[in-house]
């Protein structure tokens, strides 16, 4: 199987920089941005050049090296109008010197790109843990270097959860089954080899042979652009469908299994993924198929008690309005748009991690096996 390209990769030394293959142009362009600022790092984890809850841990956790380099004015805040909230809040530590300072307002401005995938605040919260007690002790150029250390630790640390997590799940996927999966959940939503792709990139590494059907996964259509092309890429049987074709392909009893990823998983089991993610499981129910969320302890966030406290980004309703550039609606129209939903964990079979399955998913049981 050919290899996808790289997603993310740090450029350099301590005073490099960021490069990220942007997926907004994907799968007709494969391009990569450099990303010199913080403020680029923002924008590209904001507007979705950089995606998928993992990728977006590292993309910050670079960003953070980026960030404490620049000589800038301060950064503008905008928690509120990201509906920053949960983990996101601000200051990890009292600053007491200027390198402090800038690692604060750094890491507070990164965590207002996007709200809902956990794996932005955990990485930024480790990325300042990691550099705490050094601050009054160490000159800037060496603190700088340990939060490259740190982030570049935190990449290779996500290559081989991915591989645990393909190992522990490829037994779920049985020869001449089909699989359903919902937006993109592979290498490149992670550092490589993805969570719920590595499922099946693992279990046909292992010999087997199936078919995947790929919701386009609306609005903006992750399944089509970056799933598809990311399986056919590996040489893998893969069908794309539109998201509300999925029940007639479950009914005309194609599809046996259904993995997807998280964006973040709460103390329950309760599990936010992309939109349209609660009605696949819902269906799945229907049809007596198993439905399994694949995900690092990462995305497990335990300080919330079940989905209900989990943060919906609200995104900009031309991603409805204007799909793919072109008007599709009349001007004026009214737009919910939460780009996200959270699926009860009565409605997942069990949950894939790369310390092994949880399942039944409950409380205790995630407990026992995350922390």
């Amino acid at each position: 199987m050919s290899q996808p390209p790289r997603t993310i990769e740090w450029i350099g030394d301590a005073a490099g920089f960021v490069r990220l293959l942007d997926q907004t142009l994907l799968p007709t362009q494969v391009e990569y941005r450099d990303c010199r600022t913080v403020e680029e790092v923002w924008e590209a984890i904001r507007m979705l050049r950089v995606r998928g809850a993992p990728a977006i841990g590292i993309a910050a956790a670079m960003g953070v090296v980026v960030g404490v380099g620049q000589a800038t004015a301060p950064l503008a805040l905008e928690g509120e109008e990201s509906g920053v909230r949960g983990m996101g809040q601000t200051g990890m530590f009292a600053p007491r010197n200027a390198f402090a300072e800038r690692l604060r307002e750094v890491t507070d401005y990164l965590r207002t790109s996007r709200p809902t995938a956990v794996n932005l605040f955990w990485a930024l919260e480790r990325m300042a843990k990691h550099v705490e007690r050094h601050l009054e002790k160490l000159p800037a150029e060496k603190l700088r270097g340990m939060l490259l250390e740190e982030a570049l630790r935190i990449e290779e640390e996500d290559r081989g959860i991915c591989r645990a997590i393909g190992a522990h799940g490829a037994a779920l996927v049985g020869e001449g089954q089909g699989v359903l999966t919902h937006c993109n959940a592979g290498g490149l939503a992670t550092a490589d080899y993805g969570t719920a792709l590595a499922v099946m990139f693992a279990a046909a590494e292992q010999g087997r042979k199936f078919a995947v059907f790929a919701d386009e996964t609306r609005p903006l259509l992750q399944g089509a652009r970056l799933t598809a092309w990311e399986l056919q890429q590996r040489g893998i049987d893969v069908t794309l469908i539109c998201d509300n074709m999925a029940a007639q392909v479950m009914r005309e009893r194609r599809v046996h299994l259904v993995i997807t990823g998280a964006d973040r998983i709460a103390a329950n089991g309760d599990t936010a993924n992309k939109i349209g993610t609660y009605g696949v499981a819902l269906l799945a129910k229907a049809h007596g198929i198993p439905f399994y969320v694949a995900a690092p302890s990462s995305t497990f966030d335990l300080s919330l008690a079940s989905g209900d406290a989990i943060p919906i980004e609200q995104r900009d309703p031309r991603e409805i309005t204007h799909g793919l550039g072109r008007q599709i609606a009349p001007d004026g129209i009214k737009v919910y748009n939460p780009a996200f939903d959270v699926t009860p964990a009565a409605l997942i079979a069990g949950i894939i991690t790369e310390k092994g399955i949880i399942r039944p998913v409950r409380e205790e049981k995630i407990r026992e096996m995350i922390t």
